[in-house]
C-alpha cells in the first residue's frame, strides 16, 4: 500500500507526460524562445543560440526564426554531444570505489539517499558514478514536478533534428573536461559542492531556481538572465564563486575558440550553448565580437503557444505577433550584463544530468540545468 502510494506521488516520465491533455508535441505551434545572435565574418553567417538543458514538451519544436537559422547552417555545435556513445561511456564509467566511499559517507550519504528516494530513483541506480554526478543528476529530476524534463532540453531536441536532417553535430568540449570542471581541484572541493547541492535540494531552492531560470529563458528575457547573480542566491561563498568561474568564465574562451575555428574552416555554425554562457562581457557574443565578428541580436516576433485545432475544418486561432524583446535585443551584445553560474543547477544546464521516473542517467551538457543554463 505504502509503495503504491509513493509510486503514485512520483512525477510522470517524459514520455508519460505527453499523454496529459494538451501536452502532445504535435498540438503546439512552434514558437521562438531563448536568445539568438547572428555572427558574420569572412562572408559567412554563423549563429549563437542561448539554450536551456531542460524543457517542456511544447518547447520541443523550434520556432520559425530559430528553425530558419538552423537550416541555413552547415553544422550544429554543442557544448557536449550527449548522444555520442563515446561521450556517454566517459560520463558513466565507474568512479574509484575508494573515492566514492570517502566522499559519500556518513550523513552525506544518508542525505543523498533521501533525495534519491524523493526523486523516485531506485536504490543503487547511480552507485559507482562520480560523486558529483550522483547529485547533479538529481538537478534534472527535481524539475519534473514543474513539467521540465532533460529529455525535452533544447540541446537534446536540436541534436535530434540535426541528425534527422543529416546535419553534422560537433562537440565544443570533451566529457573529460566537463567532468573536471564539475569535480574541482580536490576531493574536499567536490564534497563542498555536493553539500551545497544537497542544501538546495532539501530547501526546495534548486527547484525554484530552475523554474525561474526556465521561465526567463522561455521569455527571451536577457535582462533577467544577465542579473542571475542577483537572484540565484548561489554565489555566497568563496567555493561557490570559484565554481561559478569554472562553469562559465573559464569555459567561454574555449567555446569561442571552437566556434571560431569551425567558422574559419568554412562552416556556417549553429552554436547552441547554455544561455548563461551568452550574456555579459565574457559571454560568447562579446568574445566573438572582439575577434572580428559582426555580432547582432536577432529579435523574435513571438506569439503565445496556441493549440492547433483538432478538427481540420475549424478556423485557425488568431495570434497577434509582438516583439518580446524590443530594444533589448537591438543593442550591441557587448553591452549585455554579466551573468554567473550555479552549482548543481548550472550542472543541469551547462552540463547537467538526464533522467526520468525510475532512472537517472548523467548526461553532461554543461551544467543550466542552470549555465546552466546552464
Amino acid at each position: 500500500m505504502l509503495a503504491a502510494a509513493a509510486h503514485a506521488a512520483c512525477p510522470p516520465s517524459a514520455i508519460a507526460s505527453l499523454g496529459k491533455p494538451g501536452s502532445a508535441v504535435g498540438q503546439w505551434n512552434a514558437v521562438d524562445r531563448g536568445l539568438l545572435w547572428r555572427a558574420d565574418r569572412d562572408g559567412r553567417t554563423s549563429w549563437l543560440y542561448g539554450t536551456i538543458h531542460l524543457g517542456r514538451a511544447e518547447w520541443v519544436r523550434p520556432g520559425p526564426t530559430v528553425q530558419k537559422a538552423l537550416e541555413q547552417s552547415d553544422a550544429l555545435a554543442l557544448e557536449l554531444d550527449t548522444r555520442d556513445p563515446a561521450t556517454m561511456r566517459s560520463m558513466t564509467q565507474p568512479a574509484d570505489p575508494a573515492l566514492v566511499a570517502r566522499v559519500l559517507s556518513g550523513a552525506r550519504a544518508q542525505r543523498l539517499a533521501r533525495q534519491n528516494e524523493a526523486a523516485c530513483v531506485p536504490p543503487g541506480t547511480m552507485e559507482g558514478l562520480q560523486p558529483i554526478l550522483q547529485v547533479t543528476a538529481l538537478a534534472g529530476l527535481v524539475a519534473r514536478a514543474d513539467g521540465l524534463y532533460p529529455e525535452f532540453g533544447v540541446d537534446e531536441t536540436l541534436t535530434v533534428s540535426a541528425r534527422n536532417n543529416n546535419k553534422p553535430v560537433f562537440a565544443l568540449e570533451s566529457a573529460a573536461s566537463q567532468l573536471k570542471m564539475l569535480t574541482g581541484d580536490s576531493e574536499t572541493e567536490e564534497a563542498e559542492q555536493i553539500d551545497a547541492a544537497l542544501d538546495e535540494l532539501e530547501s526546495g531552492q534548486l527547484r525554484a531556481q530552475m523554474k525561474e531560470l526556465a521561465d526567463a529563458w522561455a521569455r527571451g528575457d536577457a535582462d533577467k538572465l544577465g542579473r542571475y547573480p542577483e537572484w540565484c542566491n548561489c554565489i555566497n561563498t568563496p567555493a561557490e564563486r570559484r565554481l561559478m568561474k569554472r562553469l562559465l568564465d573559464d569555459r567561454n574562451p574555449g567555446l569561442a575558440d571552437g566556434i571560431e575555428r569551425m567558422h574559419v574552416g568554412g562552416r556556417r555554425v549553429f552554436a547552441a550553448v547554455g544561455a548563461l554562457h551568452m550574456v555579459g562581457p565574457q559571454g560568447l557574443p562579446a568574445l566573438l565580437a572582439a575577434r572580428g565578428f559582426t555580432v547582432a541580436a536577432v529579435p523574435f516576433s513571438a506569439q503565445p503557444p496556441l493549440a492547433v485545432p483538432a478538427a481540420p475544418t475549424a478556423a485557425p486561432p488568431k495570434a497577434e505577433g509582438r516583439n518580446v524583446r524590443g530594444a533589448r535585443n537591438s543593442r550591441n551584445t557587448r553591452n549585455t550584463r554579466d551573468a554567473r553560474g550555479t552549482r548543481s543547477s548550472q550542472a543541469a544546464k551547462s552540463g547537467g544530468a538526464k533522467g526520468s521516473k525510475g532512472s537517472a542517467k548523467p548526461a553532461q551538457r554543461s551544467p543550466a540545468t542552470k549555465g546552466k543554463q546552464r
